[in-house]
């Protein structure tokens, strides 16, 4: 199943402008299948315009500079995996710039990975690549489709093909393949093993503070070790972390961040399950205006050293648009939003449910999460 996805206008409008495009995110994210489409309809990886770096004899065209002839539109995939891949792309973008357009994929932040060379400043624009959403299945109502995100994620193979035992079978293949295959290409880390058991870790960590003290201790190697892992498994999207909020007129906690993860599946509990598939929304949606309109974008959490919390606090130019609270069920308001909402200035606050209550508790709108995407056109 080939749905367009949301990305598609503006990755035209760029290319159409002579810049290149880079569009970067999680492995099996359907990257490959939305720079396929901008080749062609019915455009397949055998494609002339398709070099893929994995593909050892399409990595030596691309060292080679050989490419294919009469192609208005080239896509590299997985180049930054060659360690002088940025030269290489400038070189050709400088040559082949007025009568080629080229999109760059890469399952890790390419904005991160500058291996050496000249900067590509002014050259490209960057695109992070987000799993499905409910808005992009079914804008306007979507029981259905959050049951369907719930169960199987946002990744296309396993939600289009709602197979359980697939789904297991392939979220074991992607972890390994981004830890074995991903981590070797772009770092140097000796204890993979390790790095694996540390993905093993995260999940029943999700939607709390997270300790990088516990993890050293359960893995028994030093602080900076494991920080710059979790940095490594945040480049090559795996895991995300935001930070607190830290309001002038409340005692914010001020240093530990929150981790999800990019596929909340691997969470076995309701309700950080839950919160985990709307911190992955709002993050989208985040990043949705940053590259699509350039304005700085945060994703925050709320939480004092009484251990009042809000799940989380959008903020576009250092000032907070809303906050969002998660709840399984519709009853009731967290008595913790109009506390905060009477201290921190934040103008919205939303709280956020699986049922199908709407109603208004002060400054606090309780809502179904379905209805909130509706309401805010989140992406």
């Amino acid at each position: 199943m080939v749905v367009r996805r949301y990305l598609q206008d503006s990755l035209d409008k760029v290319v159409s402008g002579r810049k290149m495009a880079f569009v970067g995110g999680p492995r099996q994210v359907g990257k490959t299948t939305l720079a396929l489409q901008m080749l062609g309809p019915d455009a397949t990886e055998q494609h002339p315009a398709y070099l893929n770096w994995d593909d050892p004899q399409a990595a030596a065209r691309l060292r080679r500079v050989e490419l294919p002839v009469d192609e208005p539109l080239l896509v590299f995939d997985e180049i930054h995996k060659y360690a002088r891949w940025r030269n290489l792309v400038k070189g050709i973008y400088d040559v082949e710039k007025s009568r080629r357009r080229i999109v760059v994929t890469g399952s890790a932040r390419l904005d991160y990975y500058r291996k050496g060379g000249d900067s590509l400043a002014n050259r490209y624009r960057y695109f992070r690549l987000h799993p499905f959403s409910l808005a992009e299945l079914a804008r306007g109502g979507g029981k259905a489709e959050l049951d369907a995100l719930l169960k199987f994620g946002g990744f296309p193979e396993p939600l289009f093909r709602q197979d359980e035992t697939e789904h297991r079978i392939w979220q074991r293949d992607r972890i390994s393949r981004v830890i074995r295959e991903d981590l070797r290409d772009l770092e140097h880390v000796r204890e993979v093993s390790l790095v694996e058991h540390l993905v093993d870790l995260l999940p029943v960590r999700v939607g709390s503070p997270l300790s990088v003290a516990n993890l050293s201790g359960d893995l028994e190697v030093d602080h900076k070790t494991v920080e710059r892992w979790l940095q490594i498994l945040e480049n090559m999207y795996v895991c995300f972390r935001i930070s607190p909020f830290g309001a002038p007129r409340i005692r914010a906690v001020k240093k530990e961040r929150k981790l999800y993860l990019w596929d909340w599946t691997a969470v076995e509990e309701a309700g950080p399950r839950f919160e985990n598939l709307v911190a992955c929304q709002l993050l989208k949606y985040c990043h949705w205006i940053e590259d699509t309109q350039g304005l700085p974008m945060e994703l925050r959490y709320l939480r004092d050293t009484d251990k009042r919390e809000v799940d989380f606090v959008v903020m576009r130019k250092r000032k907070p648009l809303f906050a969002v609270e998660c709840k399984i069920s519709d009853r009731g308001a967290s008595p913790a939003l109009s506390y905060f909402a009477e201290r921190t200035g934040i103008p919205r606050f939303y709280q956020v449910h699986l049922g199908k209550a709407h109603f208004q508790r002060g400054p606090v709108t309780v809502l179904p999460f379905v209805r909130m995407c509706d309401d805010l056109k989140l992406p």
